[in-house]
């Protein structure tokens, strides 16, 4: 048997073996697949080989593929809703992948509040409504949660949540070191600033859970189907070819359908190329450890220690001990006969883990180790989910890549799911995990998904800061005027792939560099990095230190002139012998004024709620008189959208054409124009108007001038910002 205390100081004294040179820029040596420790509770029983446990209908409503934590979840809440035809299909046996090894932590707080909301319709279910609809118990353990504090700024960062749980009726305490000993005795709080208690945070069974889901499902009239891999997605194009799903195709038959919901976890991506569909996420091994038996330990809350990256969740009266940190294995070979399997434990990997769990449970320095859980995951770009309906093809929808979190975010998630299934969108603000927040060009690129994936998973615990950047695949997405402003100080927000001006340092250029993955995997860690310093002095939840940069522009801006680089916004052509339907249909305000004019306006969805706002502007009929503009004989608008947000609008005006039938062409010129905008009082005396050899009286100029990005304007933008003060040319934007 062995104890964590032997394990740790083992690891520190030998030296780690190289990497081999293919796997030198990502991930250790490959692990096995071994059996699972959980025979009795979680191993299948019968032969996965033996066929489909039930007869495949010809046809369904919904197709649900994956009957893990999502799947389980999204047939629930689209039985509830009233939809009975709808089948779930599982490759091998519930629970199978990813989800029977989950910790099942759930916690209460988050940062955000849909978040919150998710979180609590989870819990609702996982606690109360399974129970009271099928007389079962899902598994659900309410020991409550407690967040350590080893700093100020984390405790402010918990007294933020705390105040947000309010709102929401979700009791929490800010204990003192001497509180959070009287409550968990075993603690050592020498080094805390103080800790986040909350009595009503608890541990949720995966395979419980998954059971009494589906036994509420088919009652409501839904059907599981086990032990039948999905092998195709059928998709045909409609009238106006527009791609959408026919059928389910397995080796026992072929469903027809016009809806499936991707629910297949590490095993997604495979499944979205069967239909075209791009899912951009990578896959990762992630474990933990189950200790013997600790004395004292029974009813305590379950802990997360985010200074130390670890966490201690109750399991009877042992600890599973489990983290993120910064050099995890990725497991590339993403292998189809993986259901009830494990991996082996890299101890290189995880000792940091235990290092953190000794210092706060001293008692586990001499604890033995029952167990080890070495299973894959589903990571994702910005560690979040990725769902709704996938741009290429209409009716595929998503619900995988929940980084770990599927079971506590399960419940609210499978709710939103069906909710957008059913009537088109969900109920609640679900930008943040909609794949339609990543631009195309990213979903497909691997070095982008790899990099900000790893990124994401070892930042999982950090401090949330405001101002706070990724380093990870930066330079995606450039401007014209990128090296200049670079040259001149810019520091650079990256926004949907773009590199955006964010603000400009007194002291000189700060370039990015490419990522370093945090000196991880025997990749060299950049030095004398100034980008990332200055990063890290914005890490603050008062006013930044570039406070005063923005400040001196904004007085530039109210007072004489100012330069606003836009090019990172979404530029779109809306032409075609529908467009001015499509456009009376789209936009709230009337943008049919006349040809020249540029109207501000918003987009509403179905249910009059706005969807974006953007800016239309009508272009003289005929040759085409902007750069790249179509030729059009009638009708032709031009579309300037915030850049953090085209690759959603594009969708939804790209939908609304197709739902509407309007005969238009939609044309993406965004990578090939730049924009600026110049703004202020004074922006009439810096520039020459097309329409006047006079630069000064009223100016009937637009704002908002756009070129083709192969001939920039840059000495415009040089002779109309030189009125500034001297921090910069101010291409800050909001």
């Amino acid at each position: 048997m062995a104890f964590l205390g032997r394990a740790a100081r083992r690891v520190a004294s030998s030296a780690r073996p190289p990497l081999p040179p293919l796997c030198r820029c990502y991930s250790s040596e490959p692990t096995k697949a071994k059996s699972v420790p959980y025979e009795k509770t979680l191993q299948p029983t019968d032969d996965a080989s033996s066929g489909p446990t039930k007869p495949l209908p010809r046809s369904a409503d919904v197709v649900v593929i994956g009957g893990g934590s999502l799947g389980c979840q999204t047939l629930y809440h689209l039985a509830k809703m009233g939809m009975s035809n709808v089948v779930l299909l599982e490759r091998d046996r519930l629970t199978a992948g990813t989800t029977w090894h989950t910790a099942g932590l759930l916690w209460q707080l988050r940062p955000n509040d849909v978040e919150v909301e998710l979180l609590a319709h989870t819990r609702n279910v996982i606690s109360k409504d399974l129970e009271e609809e099928t007389g079962l118990h899902s598994g659900w353990i309410q020991n409550g949660g407690l967040f350590i504090a080893s700093n100020k700024q984390r405790l402010d960062e918990y007294k933020r949540l705390m105040s947000l749980g309010k709102v929401y009726g979700i009791e929490s305490h800010v204990l003192s070191p001497a509180e959070t000993k009287d409550l968990y005795p075993l603690m050592n709080v020498d080094d805390l600033y103080g800790t986040l208690y909350v009595p009503k945070d608890g541990t949720m069974d995966p395979a419980g859970t998954c059971t009494t889901l589906t036994r509420a499902a088919t009652a409501n009239g839904a059907s599981v189907i086990e032990n039948c891999p999905v092998t195709g997605i059928q998709v045909r194009a409609d009238d106006f070819g527009v791609k959408r799903v026919k059928a389910v195709e397995t080796a026992h038959g072929t469903i027809e359908t016009p809806c499936v919901v991707n629910c297949a976890g590490v095993w997604a991506t495979k499944l979205g190329q069967m239909a075209g569909v791009k899912v951009p996420l990578v896959a990762m091994h992630h474990a933990y450890v189950v200790t013997e038996r600790i004395e004292g330990i029974q009813n305590m809350p379950n802990v997360r220690d985010h200074d130390a990256s670890v966490y201690l969740r109750l399991q009877g009266d042992a600890l599973s001990v489990g983290g993120y940190e910064n050099n995890p294995v990725f497991w590339d070979e993403v292998s189809d006969d993986f259901a009830f399997s494990l991996f082996d434990l890299d101890w290189d990997v995880f000792t940091q883990h235990i290092e953190g769990a000794i210092n706060r449970v001293p008692a586990l320095e001499q604890t033995g180790i029952k167990s080890t859980v070495c299973g894959p995951e589903s990571f994702t770009a910005d560690h979040k989910p990725l769902m709704g309906e996938a741009p290429e093809v209409r009716g595929f929808f998503l619900g995988c890549g929940f980084n770990s979190a599927g079971m506590m975010l399960g419940g609210g998630c499978g709710r939103e799911l069906a909710h957008w299934i059913i009537h088109g969108r969900p109920e609640k603000d679900m930008y943040a995990y909609d794949i339609r927040r990543f631009h195309n060009s990213l979903t497909a690129n691997a070095r982008w998904i790899r990099e900000r994936s790893h990124e994401s998973y070892a930042k999982n615990y950090s401090v949330v800061f405001p101002f706070d950047e990724p380093l990870a695949s930066r330079n995606m997405r450039k401007d014209p005027f990128h090296q200049v402003l670079t040259e001149q100080g810019c520091v650079f927000q990256e926004r949907h792939g773009w590199e955006r001006p964010g603000w400009f340092n007194k002291d000189g250029a700060a370039p990015l560099k490419d990522y370093d993955y945090y000196g991880a995997y025997d990749i060299k860690k950049n030095v004398s990095y100034k980008y990332n310093k200055l990063l890290g002095n914005e890490y603050t939840f008062d006013f930044p230190p570039h406070h005063d940069v923005i400040k001196s522009e904004c007085l530039s801006c109210r007072h004489g002139v100012a330069v606003f680089d836009m090019s990172y916004f979404g530029k779109f052509y809306l032409t075609g012998p529908d467009a001015k339907k499509a456009a009376d249909w789209l936009f709230t305000a009337d943008v049919n004024k006349k040809p020249g004019s540029t109207v501000y306006t918003c987009m509403l969805n179905k249910k009059g709620g706005t969807e974006a706002d953007l800016t239309a502007s009508r272009l003289e009929p005929g040759a085409a008189n902007l750069p790249l503009a179509p030729q059009s004989d009638g009708d032709a608008y031009y579309l300037a959208i915030g850049g953090g947000v085209a690759e959603h609008n594009w969708n939804h005006i790209r939908t609304t054409l197709q739902d509407q039938g309007f005969r238009c062409h939609l044309t993406d010129h965004s990578e090939d124009m730049g924009m600026i905008s110049i703004q202020g009082p004074k922006r009439c005396e810096r520039c020459v108007c097309p329409s006047s050899e006079s630069s000064a009286g009223s100016c009937t100029f637009p704002k908002a001038l756009a070129w083709q990005s192969t001939t920039p304007s840059w000495p415009l933008v040089r002779s109309t910002a030189s009125s500034t003060p001297a921090t910069g040319p101010s291409t800050h934007s909001a």
